[in-house]
């Protein structure tokens, strides 16, 4: 059975799937089994869609219908294949500049990111499958419809979208206090890939070692770090001004 967001039940939701269904995410009951389930399991993992495992009163809050264990969330947006957009870019005679998100899962935070990265131009806002904000009616919401212009790539792992910006020829800068080199000193004219993380952990350090580049705002009071909104306006507008 299916409502505006979301389908419920084994066969219903291995329907979907089949149908190539853009699915958000599935919830599965804690100790779910049996042949369909089997049938729905294999899928889930052969097409990495994210799922979780809950309690069956979760799920009950979710709906009162029928839901044998499963609930599917369908995403508020369309996602889009970064393999994709980087060719419609340069075809346009554009010079690419993307945004990767490590682990930011403040959907406030996550809203105005892409709030601004719509109003600087920003071609792509890459997030991965897990360890992300929801695209809810809150994010949607606080980008003032933002979300539903720009194209948002939902990923794996941000590895695999590294190396693929690298190969396709963007630069990779991640944005970190550690970082020796002012955001303003980095040459923002050529095709760029920023990666911002969150505030409590910052960027994984395997995307720190895959980036070409590490740049830093500087700190001029006591507090150390700048809300990772805020700190994203600034990069995006100083790559505005340099390509004006």
């Amino acid at each position: 059975m299916k409502d505006k967001n979301k389908i419920f039940g084994i066969r219903p939701v291995i329907e979907a799937i089949n149908s190539d269904k853009q699915i958000d995410r599935v919830y599965i009951k804690k100790g779910l089994s049996g042949e369909g389930f089997g049938e729905l399991f294999t899928l889930i993992r052969n097409k990495k869609i994210a799922f979780q495992y809950v309690p069956v009163e979760k799920l009950d809050r979710v709906t009162s219908k029928n839901h044998q264990g499963i609930i599917a969330f369908l995403p508020e947006i369309e996602y889009y294949q970064l393999e994709d957009v980087i060719p419609f870019v340069y075809e346009n005679k554009k010079v690419p500049l993307i945004l990767l998100l490590d682990k930011i899962t403040d959907v406030r935070n996550f809203g105005a990111i892409a709030r601004t990265a719509e109003c600087s131009g920003v071609d792509a806002i890459v997030i991965p499958a897990r360890n992300s904000a929801q695209i809810n009616a809150d994010a949607i919401k606080t980008s003032a419809g933002a979300l539903l212009k720009i194209p948002v790539c939902k990923v794996e792992d941000l590895f695999e979208a590294i190396i693929f910006l690298q190969e396709s020829g963007l630069q990779i800068i991640s944005v970190s206090e550690k970082a020796k080199e002012n955001y303003f000193e980095m040459d923002l004219t050529k095709p760029t890939a920023f990666i911002l993380g969150s505030e409590e952990s910052g960027i994984s350090p395997k995307y720190i070692k895959m980036s070409d580049f590490q740049t830093k705002i500087p700190m001029l009071g006591e507090i150390e770090s700048l809300n990772v909104s805020v700190a994203c306006g600034i990069i995006l507008y100083e790559a505005v001004k340099q390509r004006l």
